[in-house]
C-alpha cells in the first residue's frame, strides 16, 4: 500500500483535503484527512482506481468549517443529443472521434440529454439518431462493420461528481441519465448570452 500513498495524498489534496496523520500498521498505511463533504463525492472510485482496488476508505462528519475554495471539475464539454429517438449504431460510429459516449445503440435519447463527453472543452450538440441513407445501389467495401467503444455507465455518485453547473442528474428506476437544465439548444444559446 505504501507505493500508492503518494497518489492518494495527491487526489485528496486536489479536493481541498488536509492530511492530519500517516502511520504504518502492518502491511497497511493509515492516512487521516480532513476534507470538505463536497470533496468526498466521487473520491472513492478515484482512490480505488489509483490504488488498484487496495484502498479501504471510510468517512464521517466532524464539523462545519470555513469555505476552502473551488474544487477543480472536469474541463471537457458535453455531447448533447439534438433529437428525440433511439440511438443508432451507425450514427454513434461516425461520431466516435468527437468523444466518449454514455449510451448504447438502441437506447432511447431525447433532446437536451447528455449522451457523451466531448473531447474538447465546449458543449457539442449532435444527432445520434441519424439513420444510414439507403439506396438500391451497392458498392463493394462501403458497408463496413460498426466497431463501438463500450459506453461509460455512471453510478449515482459518479454522475453527481461529473455534472457541470448547467446539468441535472436524472434518476429513474432503470437508469441514471445526465441532461441539460434547458433541453432546447436555442434556449441554451440564448441563456449563455
Amino acid at each position: 500500500m505504501e507505493d500508492y500513498s503518494g497518489r492518494v495524498i495527491e487526489l485528496v489534496s486536489r479536493r481541498k483535503g488536509e492530511m492530519l496523520s500517516m502511520e504504518r500498521l502492518g502491511d497497511r498505511t493509515v492516512i487521516v484527512f480532513h476534507i470538505p463533504s463536497r470533496g468526498i463525492i466521487g473520491l472513492r472510485n478515484n482512490i480505488l482506481t489509483a490504488t488498484a482496488g487496495e484502498a479501504i476508505m471510510s468517512h464521517r462528519y466532524i464539523e462545519y468549517q470555513p469555505y476552502k475554495g473551488e474544487i477543480e471539475r472536469r474541463i471537457n464539454g458535453s455531447l448533447v443529443s439534438l433529437e428525440t429517438g433511439t440511438a443508432i449504431a451507425y450514427a454513434l460510429d461516425k461520431l466516435q472521434d468527437r468523444g466518449k459516449f454514455f449510451v448504447n445503440p438502441g437506447d432511447d435519447v431525447y433532446e437536451g440529454m447528455v449522451v457523451g463527453e466531448n473531447s474538447r472543452d465546449d458543449d457539442l450538440t449532435l444527432n445520434v439518431t441519424k439513420l444510414k441513407k439507403l439506396s438500391n445501389m451497392r458498392a463493394s467495401g462501403s458497408d463496413d462493420k460498426v466497431r463501438l467503444a463500450p459506453p461509460v455507465i455512471f453510478t449515482l455518485e459518479e454522475a453527481l461528481e461529473y455534472i457541470q453547473n448547467d446539468e441535472y442528474v436524472e434518476v429513474t428506476p432503470k437508469i441514471i441519465r445526465i441532461r441539460k437544465i434547458l433541453l432546447n439548444e436555442t434556449d441554451r444559446k440564448r441563456n449563455k448570452k
